[in-house]
């Protein structure tokens, strides 16, 4: 009986081994399907880099088309504008214009300066209309 005993602890080793043999296989399957991977950066950095570049060149596509019109620009031998318009002036207002030291407060200046002398048809904006134009 002794002998028997000892065939089927054996047999029961050896089925367990089977077992565990096969529990690994299937945790090495899982363990391969579930682990993290761990892409190439270059090549998602690239992926990014491509998608930014085509949505920008579509999105100003969209904005800026081509067909965009533009004012004419003046030509020079009429010579000085005030800045960003097409009305003619003395090099004395330009000079007085870029000596307005806030960005805004300039444009504010010219704008108002560009509307007036339109308003009023005056063919070249001089210092005393400027003066006279630029007060609010």
């Amino acid at each position: 009986m002794a002998h028997t005993s000892q065939e089927d602890v054996a047999s029961r080793l050896e089925a367990m081994d089977d077992r565990l043999a096969r529990l690994e296989t299937l945790l090495l399957g899982l363990t391969q399907r579930f682990e993290p991977h761990t892409p190439d950066v270059s090549q998602v950095t690239a992926s990014i880099q491509t998608w930014v570049t085509d949505y920008v060149s579509l999105r100003l596509q969209q904005l800026v088309p081509e067909t965009c019109e533009h004012p004419p620009e003046p030509e020079a031998s009429d010579g000085p504008y005030l800045p960003g318009t097409t009305t003619p002036c003395t090099e004395e207002v330009v000079h007085r214009v870029g000596r307005i030291p806030i960005p805004f407060v300039r444009q504010m200046v010219v704008d108002k300066v560009a509307q007036q002398a339109h308003a009023d048809s005056v063919a070249r904006v001089d210092v005393e209309f400027f003066e006279k134009s630029a007060t609010f």
